[in-house]
């Protein structure tokens, strides 16, 4: 693996960063297979419990690297169909919960890898935009589906139909991510996030990743059905709650002040 994809893990967290800069972190052939191999290490790695994706600045991620795209299109190769070069399709494939910390414009495929993600932190600077048909593309990251689950059919329908750009503070209104902070509050508040998550029973917080994305596919009595069959094939433990009681207590005082 190059430097395209810096990783870093501390107590629990490991961060991923694109890291090409001088192209807006583009996705060439290149940079989307040392993703998908980061990726795949982060889920490999028995010290990683929760990944936080960003970007070096000013952008997460402005798409598929047009230059190569424009020549050789090598850079197609890493969706859907090249599953071992896909970061999409390592994303998909993660166990682990990931947050994606998006620091600035998120365009395309990085829009995609963004909603790959199980929650998003949006710097001040963000923004978000789905070019692929001023460029006369479709998606193959899964942005037909994965775009109307965050935002509804209507919207998502305008963002893709327009190209037009959607501003952090609307994107948190329409529901596509969960915090917006001061761009140099980016990356400890989803460190923080990420740390409230490694803090819990990494087992459960699996199944519950599991069990919201296979939700996702279903309708709502097959989701509820689902629901059933998975708790009564949970293995409980008093010993384990037990033991974690009085931290559960502590730390649900210390949020309610």
């Amino acid at each position: 693996m190059t430097d395209l994809v810096l990783v870093s893990t501390d107590s629990g967290v490991t961060t991923v960063t694109l890291h090409r800069p001088e192209a807006r972190n583009a996705l060439n052939s290149a940079l989307m297979a040392d993703l998908a191999h980061a990726l795949t290490g982060a889920e490999a790695d028995g010290a990683t419990d929760v990944v936080v994706l960003t970007g070096t600045d000013p952008a997460f991620c402005a798409g598929l690297d047009l230059r190569e795209l424009g020549s050789s299109g090598s850079n197609l190769r890493g969706g859907a169909d090249a599953i071992s070069l896909s970061p999409f399709a390592a994303l998909w494939r993660m166990t682990k919960p990931v947050i994606g910390a998006i620091n600035g414009p998120c365009v395309t495929g990085g829009f995609e890898l963004a909603l790959a993600c199980d929650l998003l932190v949006a710097s001040e600077r963000a923004t978000f935009a789905d070019t692929h048909a001023r460029v006369g593309l479709l998606p193959a990251g899964g942005m037909s589906t994965f775009l109307p689950q965050a935002v509804g059919y209507r919207r998502a329908k305008e963002m893709s139909l327009t190209g037009n750009f959607l501003g952090a503070e609307d994107a948190r209104a329409a529901g596509l991510v969960n915090h917006v902070v001061p761009h140099d509050d980016l990356l400890p508040f989803a460190r923080r996030l990420a740390g409230d998550i490694a803090g819990n029973d990494q087992s459960a917080v699996r199944a519950l990743k599991r069990l919201y994305d296979e939700n996702a596919k279903l309708t709502g009595a097959e989701a509820v059905a689902n629901e059933l069959r998975t708790f009564k094939g949970w293995r409980f433990d008093p010993g384990e709650v037990e033991r974690r009681r009085a931290g559960v207590v502590d730390r649900g005082r210390n949020q309610q002040g």
